[in-house]
């Protein structure tokens, strides 16, 4: 009887754990976030007020930059038109509320990883996209080339509620440094302070101070000092509790990166399905099943890859030929001595 039982109780567990594979299985080809946008035909996609190279309208209402890219090749592979985007310009102070209250699906925003935010706030990191660090800008004729002239009573313009004004904060009680914060909540505002002489520096990601500075009045009267005071990882961010849409979102910006890796473009990417590389094929969608895994068809990394381009393509477009950072530093490739890195698609 014993013998018995302990055989039943086998069969039991057994069943149990066939039955929760199924169901965390099918479970996890299911997106609720997936659905409702492919029900409404568009990617709801938070972005900045106004940041050039990142993410920026012109006259016209048209969206271009680094971070735009992005929600673009996420409605590229799940709607089959990069185009399918909706964008809600974003405060500092707004974005994470935005998200946090189905507003909108993807922040794409020139926002920081930090621990707190990926760990308490109900939010996200899928990703880096940008690798940068805070700096500061001053004014050519105030006689500061460096982090450590500034004196006493300084006065800075940022935005509310960032990590910029934290990290602020720190830099200067670490150099026993009393100074005045001016600080707003739209980026504009915050450049418009700076241009009409309400503080001595400006200070945000140092990507940042070289979009603004082509706001100001005369960029040519401004530099941005050589010192970084922090890491500033920025990157997409979703809600918690979709993992299916956190690894299409995920997984649409490794592509365009992993792209840029074997040489896959918008303009080879239909020829590289008859390569010889296991990887690039995968990434054409001439093998692998990545897409059946994530709920989508075949070729969505392809039409990413056609439709936005790859990394470097996006990079060039928006920010080196901008003229804002023509030099990539740690955001090149692995392989050419930056930092940019991701898992294989496979």
């Amino acid at each position: 009887m014993f013998k018995l039982v302990k055989r039943l109780t086998s069969v039991v567990a057994m069943f149990a754990v066939l039955f929760t594979f199924t169901t965390e299985t099918m479970a996890a080809k299911k997106s609720k976030t997936l659905k409702n946008t492919q029900k409404k035909g568009f990617v709801r996609c938070g972005v900045s007020q106004g940041l050039p190279g990142f993410s920026n309208a012109d006259a016209a209402g048209n969206w271009t930059g680094v971070d735009v890219d992005v929600c673009r090749a996420v409605a590229a592979a799940v709607l089959g038109d990069a185009s399918k985007v909706k964008f809600t310009p974003l405060s500092a102070k707004e974005r994470f509320e935005a998200l946090k209250s189905n507003e909108i699906d993807v922040l794409s925003r020139n926002t920081t990883w930090t621990a707190t935010r990926d760990a308490k706030i109900g939010l996200t990191f899928v990703g880096v996209n940008f690798y940068d660090g805070q700096g500061f800008m001053v004014r050519k004729n105030s006689g500061i080339s460096s982090v450590n002239d500034f004196k006493a009573g300084v006065s800075a313009c940022t935005n509310l509620g960032t990590t910029t004004e934290l990290n602020m904060r720190d830099f200067f009680n670490s150099k026993g440094i009393k100074y005045e914060p001016v600080t707003f909540e739209k980026a504009d505002e915050v450049v418009a302070a700076y241009d009409a002489g309400r503080c001595d520096t400006y200070t945000t990601d140092k990507s940042g101070l070289a979009a603004q500075r082509i706001k100001l009045s005369n960029p040519d009267d401004h530099v941005v000092l050589p010192e970084t005071i922090s890491k500033e990882p920025l990157g997409p961010v979703v809600r918690q509790g979709d993992a299916v849409w956190e690894d299409i979102v995920r997984w649409s910006l490794n592509v365009m990166i992993e792209a840029e890796e074997y040489g896959v473009t918008s303009a080879n990417a239909d020829m590289m399905k008859t390569s010889d590389n296991p990887a690039v094929k995968r990434l054409v969608g001439a093998e692998g099943e990545l897409g059946a895994a994530l709920g989508l068809d075949q070729e969505w990394s392809l039409r990413i890859i056609k439709q936005v381009g790859n990394y470097g393509e996006s990079y060039k477009r928006n920010i080196a030929d901008t003229g804002i950072l023509p030099d990539r530093g740690p955001n090149e490739l692995w392989t050419k001595g930056g930092i940019l890195y991701v898992p294989p698609a496979r």
